[in-house]
């Protein structure tokens, strides 16, 4: 009991000073001013779309107004849904594959170096072939499935991650080694207890960038060959003239990438708490 009163008594204390006050968690604060943030910025992007249609009396088969696309998200919600449950699949399943191959790649990079030596240069190979040039590859040798758009996500994803990878696993401070080596540990033990936690912020950096670019290795997946999906959903809108419909699916691209990003954010900061934010 006298416990929980000097605990109470400390948190009345901390709250009573102004400058002790910047210490205490201002999450929900947080949180509302990138809520305020997002609808500002939306709501400028949207004023001023709106402005260009009226203005220059754009046709609706070269840009249509917002409010157009947004009739047309509500008019064919469930057909976009579908479609967005397949691309965000293939995205997100793209992106489990990319982080275990470039988090796997690094790690052995790091453990065998006659490997690295072999590894590095057909990583870099890989970077300088064109993604379009890979993907009716992909599509003779996988089919027209979700499995080659999987790849494609995870092959668009793997170059970036394992690069920061191994550069934040290079990177560990000499002094936490020597330490660690001092006090008897084992070469498993200083890669699970000190390498990895140090790599984490440049791995963040990996994580962010993959997250980003995933979407767009499904979506050329879905270009070259496919029948479902949102990118397969805009060749088809745009052969038939519905530009609305096709900016409809753009929207929902753009929202789930935006999301996606943002939530991997949030847990990244959550899993690396020391890192600056």
């Amino acid at each position: 009991m006298a416990d929980l009163q000097t605990s109470e008594g400390l948190k009345a204390d901390l709250r009573s000073q102004p400058h002790a006050q910047q210490l205490l968690p201002r999450q929900p604060q947080r949180i509302s001013q990138t809520l305020l943030r997002v609808l500002i910025s939306i709501s400028v992007i949207f004023g001023l779309w709106q402005s260009a249609v009226i203005i220059f009396e754009l046709p609706p088969f070269i840009l249509p107004g917002p409010i157009a696309v947004l009739s047309k998200l509500i008019e064919r919600y469930d057909v976009l849904w579908s479609h967005t449950v397949v691309t965000g699949s293939e995205v997100i399943l793209g992106l489990l594959l990319g982080l275990s191959m470039g988090l796997f790649f690094a790690l052995q990079m790091l453990l065998f170096a006659p490997l690295r030596r072999w590894l590095l240069p057909i990583l870099i190979t890989s970077q300088a072939i064109p993604v379009f040039a890979i993907a009716p590859i992909l599509m003779l040798w996988l089919g027209y499935g979700m499995a080659s758009k999987i790849v494609m996500a995870a092959l668009i994803i793997f170059f970036p991650v394992t690069t920061c990878c191994y550069d934040g696993l290079r990177q560990t401070p000499s002094g936490y080694l020597d330490l660690a080596k001092t006090m008897g540990a084992t070469r498993w033990q200083i890669l699970w207890r000190i390498r990895l936690p140090a790599a984490l912020p440049a791995l963040a950096s990996g994580v962010r960038v993959a997250v980003v670019v995933a979407p767009i290795g499904a979506v050329i997946g879905e270009w070259v060959g496919s029948s479902e999906g949102l990118g397969y959903l805009m060749l088809q809108a745009n052969a038939r003239m519905f530009i609305d419909e096709m900016f409809a699916a753009l929207f929902i691209l753009a929202f789930f990438s935006i999301s996606l990003y943002f939530l991997a954010d949030s847990l990244l900061k959550k899993a690396i708490p020391w890192q600056n934010k």
